[in-house]
């Protein structure tokens, strides 16, 4: 079992949040990857995201505003403590009542990003902040980020609770953990795993919702 494996990594931001993550030989649908970043208790734990919140808070321009945070990977229970924070934090927003909205976009079967007609009021020529799970190479930032533009949002800032980049598609990643916190974590191009080149099997297949064992 994997979860035997489990490590663990304190934030070095003060606060209690801590990133778990397993080492192994992992594929995602971008990249091989040396250790699976479980997000699992961070993203439902109620104690937990409201603690990703406060640090997100605290790497925020106090004069950043933000109409809509847009979740990705399962984020929205940290979105909703985020909107929590910017609230008690009285940043500004252009929203009637007064109040910050979190959604997610739909991924269709093409998998493409898209907003339904719902929607697309609280995206379009709102202010926006993208928060992701995690973001080892890049990918989902740049496709969110080009689905936001296409349905009129304005991005003002890019949260990842992990993440391997540290500026992508022109924005700034604003990250807690990042590869440095987890010694030895490397991203490969699939052409180029060591692991495959030695025959070793692939443990699991991961995407930003959780991974999936491979029995043999």
């Amino acid at each position: 079992m994997l979860k035997q494996k489990m490590m663990e990594f304190h934030s070095k931001t003060g606060n209690q949040v801590v990133l778990r993550a397993i080492p192994g030989h992992f594929a995602t649908s971008h990249s091989h990857i040396n250790y699976y970043v479980d997000m699992t208790q961070l993203k439902t734990r109620v104690s937990e995201a409201a603690e990703v919140a406060k640090a997100f808070i605290r790497m925020l321009s106090p004069h950043i505003a933000v109409d809509t945070i847009v979740c990705m990977d399962g984020s929205e229970v940290i979105g909703a403590y985020l909107a929590e924070e910017l609230k008690k934090g009285m940043y500004a927003n252009m929203n009637y009542h007064d109040t910050v909205y979190v959604v997610t976009p739909e991924i269709n079967s093409n998998n493409q990003l898209l907003f339904r007609d719902n929607l697309v009021p609280e995206i379009k020529g709102k202010n926006i902040l993208l928060l992701l799970a995690t973001s080892t190479t890049g990918m989902t930032i740049d496709r969110s980020l080009e689905c936001l533009d296409y349905y009129g949002g304005k991005v003002q800032a890019v949260c990842s609770v992990f993440s391997m980049v540290d500026h992508c598609g022109g924005y700034e990643v604003k990250s807690i953990f990042t590869g440095k916190d987890i010694p030895g974590y490397v991203a490969y191009e699939t052409y180029d795993c060591p692991f495959c080149k030695q025959k070793q099997r692939l443990d699991a297949i991961v995407n930003g919702y959780g991974y999936s064992e491979l029995n043999y």
